[in-house]
């Protein structure tokens, strides 16, 4: 088990000094420490269980991963998933990545939030996941050694992220809450809006034009 940070080689790279300048510019000091905490979580994962993947690219969609919430990148229609996942995409192709790891990125960033699905996936897309469940729920909380937990977060305090994370979930999507039917979002926004006339799977069935 990894317990000392110096451990873990963040990768410096001109794409990454690129990346990291567009999620400060647009994002905010949340978004900045809970994308550093992400991949540093999922990259001690990937090390811990001795996974193939592109470090470069894991940390490039930590970093991404939640810019479908700011006003920049948040579209209309869209889940911020998605807008996350078409930025990154976006980005990459400036730098003639090929075409497998632009799908890559673009699918890590787009189930990052989705249970059940995400972690079979390829390594770069189960430890996206696995480094937002850690770092937003404590999933896997005991295969990270308690010094490796207080290090991360004393190189970037979480606050009050509980609650923090949870309105800017919010502020990201409340123009178009009816992205998150279908998701654990949807939680997000019946939480500040309880009268919310939620979406329902069985009643979409049972209204379809279908006689039976």
């Amino acid at each position: 088990m990894i317990s000392n940070l110096d451990e873990i080689k963040v990768p410096d790279s001109k794409i990454i000094q690129d990346a990291q300048g567009i999620v400060k510019e647009y994002g905010n000091e949340l978004i900045w420490n809970h994308s550093n905490r992400v991949y540093l979580f999922g990259e001690i994962k990937g090390m811990q269980d001795n996974l193939n993947y592109d470090k470069e690219l894991l940390y490039i969609t930590a970093l991404f991963h939640d810019l479908g919430l700011t006003e920049q990148y948040s579209s209309s229609d869209l889940r911020f998933e998605v807008d996350g996942a078409n930025t990154v995409r976006q980005f990459l192709e400036t730098y003639n990545y090929h075409e497998h790891d632009l799908q890559l990125a673009w699918d890590a960033i787009a189930l990052h939030t989705t249970l059940g699905v995400a972690e079979h996936k390829e390594d770069n897309v189960a430890l996206l996941y696995h480094g937002v469940g850690m770092d937003v729920m404590g999933d896997n909380w005991e295969q990270y050694a308690n010094d490796i937990r207080k290090a991360i977060v004393n190189k970037f305090p979480r606050g009050d992220f509980k609650h923090d994370v949870i309105k800017a979930f919010y502020d990201g999507f409340k123009h178009k809450p009816e992205t998150t039917f279908g998701n654990i979002k949807s939680d997000v926004i019946k939480y500040f809006e309880p009268e919310y006339p939620q979406n329902n799977f069985c009643s979409c069935i049972l209204r379809s034009k279908w006689d039976s």
